[in-house]
C-alpha cells in the first residue's frame, strides 16, 4: 500500500487561532514564553524542558486551591489503540499525536480541533507493543511526527499541511518510530524502535527545515568498531538496542543524553556472549556530529528486557560540597544512579524497588553484581523485577523547589522462559517469553527520590501497576494517575492525597501543565480521550 498523509483543516480555525494567541518559539534551555505571556505559559517540548524536568513554573493551581480543580473540557479519539500522548503546547494550541500516526490541533480554551493529519499506513507492518505513539516535536511553526512505519514528516502548525516526509528506516525488517521527537537548535532528534525483531537500533538528527539527515548514531557497533568485542560472534548485526523514549539536551555542553534499549534477543543470551554494548545503556552523544562523548551500561548482557529508554534527568547543584553537573536516572532494572553527566563518572547507584537478580549494592563502578541462578530457563524462573521492570516508559519530574525526583514505580514478580534464538528477518525475535508471577498483582507508587542519598523521601501507593507519568509544579503539587484512571494531585514535600478525580480510562500516558487564556490548565491523556482541568470561573470562552 501506498504511504499516504492527509489533512483535514477546518477553514480559517487554525490560522485564527494563531494570530489571536500568537506562536511562541522555543528556547535553548526550554523555558517557554508566550508573546505577553509568562515562562510556563507553553509546554513546548515531550518533557516541558529539554532538560528532561517536567515542571511546570506555574503555581496558579496550588495546594491550597487544588480541591476546587475541575474539567474543562475533554477530546475524544476514533482509535481504541493505547493512547500514550504527552501533548506539547505553544501559543494557545495543544498539539497531540493519535494512535497509530496521526496528529491533531485542539485549542485549549474549548477543545475545539483546529485540524487533523491522518497518515495511511501499510499493511502487515511488524510492530511490537501496539499501534503507538507517544507525542510530537514542535519548533518554528512546524510539527513534527515520527511515524509507524519509520518516517519523520513535518507538518505546518497553523494548516497541519506536510512540508516534508522523509523514511528514517526500512519498517518492512521491523523498524518503526513511537517516540516523540526532540528539538536541539536546528535539528530534530528522532529515536528508533523495533528491538523485538532484532533490528540494529539508532539515534539520528535531521535538519528542521529540509529533513535532511544530519548525522546517525548506531546503538550497536559494526564489526571492527569499539564495542563489537562485546558481543559473540557476529550477533552484533541483531543487536537491538533501540531508542524508543525522548531523551534530554543539556545547552551548555551541547550534549543530548539518550537512553538504550535491550539487546536482542530478548530472554536467552548465548548467542551473544559479553556486555552487549550500547545496549541498556545511557549515551552521552555530540549534538553537533552526532559522536559518542561516553556511555553507561546499567545492565550488562541483558536476559530480563529492562530496557534502559527511562529518561535522562539533567541537574545542576551541589555533590559532597562542590558544584557539579549531575544525570538522574531511575532505572528499570530497579536501581536508582546518579552520574556526573560531564564525564560519565558513576556517583550513586541504590536500589529502589525490590529485586532479585543482583547484590542489593553496586561496585565501585556502578556494575550489579549478579545472583546466581536467576537466569531465564526452558522451565521458567522467577525474578523480581517482572520483564516491565521498577519503572519504563513513565516520564519522572524534578522539582527545582524540594530538589526531589518523582518516579512512577512498579513492584512485581516474574517468571521467565527460554525459546528459539533463530533470526528471522522481519519476525519475533525474542527467544523466550514472559508471565507476571502467578498469584500476584503489581502494584505501583509514586516515590520521592533525594537524589543526593538515593532513597525516598516519601513515597505514596496509587494501586495496581500504572503507566501514568508524574508531572511537578510551582503550586507545590505532583500530578499523576492511578491504573485504572483516576487521577491524583499529592502535596510534593509529603505525598498526602489533596486531590482525586476518576476519568473512567485506564492512563498509558504523561501529564502537562501551561496556560490557556491566562489560565493554568493540566491535562493528561485517559482512555481513549484527553481530559484538560483547570480552576472554573465563569465563562470558559470569554
Amino acid at each position: 500500500m501506498k504511504r499516504v498523509g492527509f489533512t483535514i483543516a477546518l477553514a480559517g480555525l487554525a490560522v485564527a487561532a494563531l494570530i489571536q494567541f500568537g506562536c511562541a518559539g522555543s528556547g535553548p534551555g526550554g523555558t517557554e514564553k508566550t508573546a505577553g505571556g509568562a515562562a510556563g505559559a507553553d509546554w513546548a517540548h515531550y518533557q516541558g524542558n529539554v532538560q528532561g524536568h517536567r515542571h511546570s513554573p506555574l503555581n496558579e493551581i496550588s495546594r491550597q486551591n487544588v480541591s476546587r480543580l475541575q474539567p474543562l473540557w475533554s477530546y475524544q479519539i476514533d482509535r481504541t489503540d493505547k493512547f500514550e500522548t504527552s501533548p506539547v503546547v505553544v501559543g494557545g494550541i495543544m498539539y497531540i499525536s493519535e494512535p497509530p500516526s496521526d496528529v491533531t490541533a485542539l485549542e485549549t480554551r474549548t477543545g475545539k480541533v483546529l485540524w487533523k493529519y491522518r497518515r495511511v499506513l501499510p499493511d502487515n507492518m511488524p510492530v511490537c507493543c501496539g499501534k503507538v505513539n507517544r507525542g510530537v516535536a514542535y519548533h518554528d511553526g512546524r510539527v513534527y511526527i515520527g511515524t509507524l512505519d519509520a518516517h519523520l514528516v513535518a507538518l505546518d502548525a497553523s494548516t497541519g499541511g506536510v512540508l516534508f516526509d522523509v523514511s528514517t528506516a526500512d519498517y518492512k525488517v521491523g523498524y518503526t518510530s513511537t517516540v516523540a521527537p526532540l528539538i536541539v537548535k536546528d535539528k530534530v532528534i528522532l529515536g528508533s524502535a523495533g528491538g523485538e525483531f532484532g533490528v540494529r537500533g539508532f539515534l539520528a538528527a535531521f535538519d528542521a527545515k529540509s529533513g535532511k539527515e544530519a548525522w546517525r548514531l548506531w546503538t550497536v557497533p559494526a564489526k571492527g568498531e569499539p564495542g563489537t568485542e562485546t558481543w559473540k560472534g557476529e550477533s552484533y548485526k541483531y543487536g537491538s538496542a533501540t531508542t524508543w523514549v525522548t531523551g534530554s539536551y543539556d545547552p551548555g555542553l551541547d550534549t543530548i543524553y539518550w537512553g538504550t534499549g535491550n539487546p536482542g534477543p530478548d530472554w536467552k543470551g548465548d548467542s551473544r556472549e559479553g556486555d552487549n554494548l550500547y545496549s541498556d545503556s545511557v549515551l552521552a552523544v555530540d549534538a553537533g556530529t552526532g559522536k559518542l562523548k561516553w556511555h553507561f551500561q546499567f545492565t550488562p548482557h541483558d536476559i530480563h528486557d529492562w530496557d534502559s529508554t527511562q529518561t535522562p534527568v539533567l541537574v545542576d547543584r551541589d555533590w559532597k560540597g562542590k558544584p557539579r553537573k549531575l544525570l538522574l536516572f531511575a532505572n528499570r532494572n530497579a536501581f536508582y544512579y546518579v552520574l556526573d553527566r560531564e564525564t560519565g563518572e558513576y556517583l550513586l547507584g541504590k536500589q529502589y524497588v525490590r529485586q532479585t537478580w543482583a547484590q542489593p549494592e553496586l561496585d565501585a563502578k556502578g556494575r550489579p553484581v549478579r545472583v546466581a541462578g536467576k537466569e531465564p530457563t526452558a522451565e521458567g524462573n522467577e525474578v523480581y523485577p517482572n520483564s516491565p521492570g521498577a519503572t519504563n516508559y513513565q516520564a519522572p519530574s524534578f522539582s527545582p523547589q524540594t530538589g526531589l525526583h518523582y518516579v512512577m514505580t512498579r513492584d512485581e514478580g516474574g517468571v521467565f522462559y527460554t525459546g528459539d534464538d533463530t533470526y528471522r528477518q522481519g519476525k519475533w525475535f525474542l527467544a523466550g517469553r514472559f508471565i507476571s508471577k502467578p498469584g500476584e498483582e503489581a502494584t505501583s507508587a509514586v516515590k520521592a527520590m533525594d537524589p543526593a542519598t538515593g532513597a525516598a523521601k516519601w513515597e505514596t501507593p496509587v494501586g495496581g501497576g500504572s503507566w501514568s507519568g508524574v508531572l511537578s509544579t510551582a503550586g507545590g503539587l505532583v500530578f499523576a494517575a492511578t491504573a485504572d484512571g483516576d487521577m491524583l494531585a499529592l502535596d510534593d514535600t509529603n505525598g498526602k492525597v489533596l486531590w482525586r478525580y476518576p476519568m473512567g480510562g485506564r492512563v498509558f500516558a504523561n501529564p502537562v501543565s501551561y496556560q490557556s487564556n491566562g489560565k493554568q490548565q493540566v491535562a493528561i491523556a485517559a482512555g481513549h480521550a484527553i481530559y484538560v482541568f483547570g480552576l472554573r470561573d465563569g465563562n470558559l470562552v470569554d
